[in-house]
C-alpha cells in the first residue's frame, strides 16, 4: 500500500487552507459569511505599480526564465527602500536576495542553516509557518513564550536558562504577529547580543513595521553588528497592498546571501519580470502620502470597529496594537477558544481567528483582521451586536 512520506505526519494542513474550504461551503449553501480572518489587504497597489506591470507584460521580449538574484532594478530598489525607511545601508549587489513571498523564504533560510535533528526557537505564539516549515525539514522546535505581561518580548532571561548548543535559527516577528506587540529598539539591541554569544542566527520577520504604526520604523539591522548574525525578511505584500504578487525581501550578510542563493536557485527560476520591475517602481515612486492613507488613514477607521467587535465579544486588549489585526483575550467564561469563535462563524455568520493556531500561548485569544472594506466591518459588528454574548 501506497504510503505519505514519514514528513507529512509532522504537520497538518493550514488551518486557514482547511477552514476556509468551510466557509466555502458554508456560502454555498447562503450563509454569507463575512470574513475577518485573513490578512490580504483588499486595496490595490498604487496606480504606477499597476501600470509598470501592464507596460512591461506588453513587451514581447519580456516573458523568458529571470535570473535567481533577481533583477538589478529589483534589488536596488529593495536597497533602497532600506535606506529610505530605516536608515541601512544594504549593498545592492551582495546583501539583497529577492523572496517570492516571506514563507518561501522560511523554507530556503531553514535549508541553508539547519541539519535534520537541530533545534530551531520559534514563538509561542507565532507564526504557524515557522513550526510547520521547520518540522517539514526535519528540525526540532523550541518554543520560547512570549507574554502579554511583558509587551509580547522575548523573555531573555528565560532564552538564556535553556540548552542552546544545538540550535541554529531563531525565528522572531516584530512588530509581531499575531499580537500587534511592537518593535522595541531595545529587543533588537539584545536579540543581535544573544545571536553574537550563542553562535545563533535570529531572522526577524519584518512586513508590519507601516501598518497603523506612525513612530519611527525600525528594523534589527538597525542595531550596529547585526547583519554579522541576523537576516531580516520584508514584503511588499502589507504596506504595500500586493499580496499576491509574492514579493518579498531577505537582507543580510553577503556569505549568508550566497548559502540561501545556493538553496533557491536549485528550488526556482525567478519571478516575472514584470513583477519584478513593476515592485521596484512601488518602492521608488510610492510616496510618504500614499502609505499614510493605505498603511494608516484606512486602517485606524477600521481599528474601530474591530474594537467594537472585540468589546461586544466581552474580549480585553491594548489599544497600543499596531499591524493589520486585533488581538484580543476571551472572557473567562468560555472553556476554550474555539468556543467562542464557532459560535461567531455559526450564529453571527462571521469568520474570526481562534488564537489556538499560533500555538498554546494563544489559546485564550482571538484575532480580527482590518483586511475588509469599512461596510463589511460595520455589517459583522451588527450581526454580532443582535445577539446576546
Amino acid at each position: 500500500m501506497i504510503q505519505p512520506a514519514n514528513r507529512v505526519n509532522e504537520v497538518q494542513e493550514y488551518y486557514f487552507s482547511r477552514k476556509l474550504k468551510e466557509v466555502a461551503k458554508m456560502n454555498a449553501d447562503g450563509k454569507d459569511i463575512i470574513s475577518l480572518a485573513i490578512g490580504s489587504p483588499d486595496m490595490p497597489p498604487s496606480k504606477q505599480t499597476v501600470d509598470k506591470l501592464c507596460e512591461v507584460a506588453t513587451q514581447a521580449t519580456e516573458h523568458g526564465y529571470q535570473p535567481t538574484i533577481g533583477t538589478t532594478e529589483l534589488r536596488s530598489a529593495m536597497a533602497g527602500f532600506y535606506k529610505r525607511w530605516y536608515g541601512v545601508d544594504v549593498d545592492a549587489a551582495i546583501e539583497v536576495q529577492p523572496l517570492i513571498g516571506s514563507k518561501e523564504g522560511i523554507l530556503h533560510v531553514t535549508l541553508a542553516f539547519v541539519n535534520s535533528g537541530e533545534h530551531v526557537l520559534v514563538p509561542n505564539p507565532g507564526y504557524p509557518t515557522y513550526t510547520a516549515l521547520s518540522r517539514l525539514l526535519g528540525a526540532e522546535v523550541i518554543n520560547y513564550d512570549l507574554r502579554e505581561d511583558n509587551d509580547w518580548q522575548p523573555d531573555f532571561e528565560a532564552l538564556e536558562r535553556m540548552d542552546l548548543s544545538r540550535v541554529r535559527l531563531m525565528w522572531t516577528n516584530y512588530p509581531n504577529m499575531p499580537t500587534g506587540g511592537n518593535a522595541c529598539r531595545e529587543t533588537y539591541q539584545r536579540l543581535v547580543d544573544f545571536a553574537h554569544r550563542h553562535d545563533i542566527v535570529v531572522v526577524n520577520d519584518n512586513p508590519y513595521s507601516f501598518i497603523l504604526n506612525e513612530g519611527e520604523k525600525l528594523s534589527l539591522l538597525q542595531v550596529p553588528g547585526a547583519k554579522d548574525c541576523c537576516i531580516e525578511f520584508n514584503s511588499l505584500s502589507k504596506s504595500y497592498n500586493m499580496p499576491g504578487w509574492r514579493v518579498g525581501m531577505c537582507i543580510t550578510n553577503p556569505t549568508f546571501i550566497s548559502w540561501i542563493l545556493k538553496v533557491k536557485s536549485n528550488i526556482d527560476s525567478g519571478t516575472f519580470r514584470g513583477i519584478q520591475l513593476a515592485a521596484a517602481e512601488a518602492m521608488n515612486t510610492n510616496t510618504d502620502e500614499w502609505h499614510q492613507q493605505f498603511n494608516i488613514e484606512v486602517y485606524r477607521h477600521r481599528r474601530v470597529i474591530a474594537e467594537e467587535i472585540m468589546t461586544l465579544l466581552g474580549c480585553t486588549f491594548d489599544k497600543s496594537q499596531v499591524g493589520m489585526f486585533l488581538w484580543g483575550r476571551i472572557p473567562e467564561k468560555y472553556a476554550d477558544v474555539e468556543q467562542l469563535t464557532e459560535r461567531v462563524l455559526h450564529e453571527a455568520r462571521v469568520f474570526i481567528t481562534p488564537g489556538f493556531i499560533f500555538g498554546s500561548n494563544g489559546r485564550r485569544y482571538v484575532r480580527i483582521s482590518l483586511c475588509a472594506k469599512d461596510e463589511m466591518m460595520m455589517k459583522a459588528r451588527d450581526r454580532i451586536a443582535a445577539l446576546e454574548w
